[in-house]
């Protein structure tokens, strides 16, 4: 019997402030790298809670999504893993100084877009991308997400 292919769902939010974004410096594979404040989808959790915690778990940032930028797909050429990203994007609210940062994450950056895009420490190409839709205007209502309990 041949092997169900089984996808990750994930999240990532943009975070703009005073025309820097909210990053994460992380070690991937032994690798410093830079994402947006993204991960797995729990089982049980909605999207929007899995953004609101994610970010939080990564940058001690306390935010609220505000609408989806794009559905994205990757494949990690590293474990050939593909990855599903639902991009969301919203306000920074709060940071918390105390919040305990997940393993392997290094911290906060804030960073422009010039920063990102002249970076070679990008964990991925959905990075940019993400950031690019973002700023061209792509944006979608939360209501187009819909979760059956």
């Amino acid at each position: 019997m041949t092997e169900r292919w089984t996808p990750h769902a994930t999240v990532a939010t943009i975070i703009e402030k005073d025309g820097r974004f909210l990053m994460v410096e992380e070690l991937a594979l032994g690798q410093q790298v830079l994402n947006q404040p993204a991960g797995h989808i729990e089982q049980g959790e909605t999207v929007i809670a899995a953004a609101v915690r994610e970010t939080l778990e990564e940058t001690g940032w306390h935010v609220e999504p505000e609408g989806l930028v794009g559905l994205y797909t990757y494949t990690a050429p590293a474990n050939q893993v593909t990855y599903h990203r639902y991009c969301l994007f919203g306000k920074a609210l709060s940071y918390d100084d105390q919040a305990p940062l997940d393993d392997g994450i290094i911290g906060p950056r804030w960073m422009t877009f010039e920063e990102l895009r002249n970076s070679d420490k990008l964990r991925s190409p959905m990075v940019l991308t993400c950031i690019e839709d973002y700023l061209q205007g792509k944006r979608f209502p939360l209501s187009v997400i819909i979760e059956h309990p």
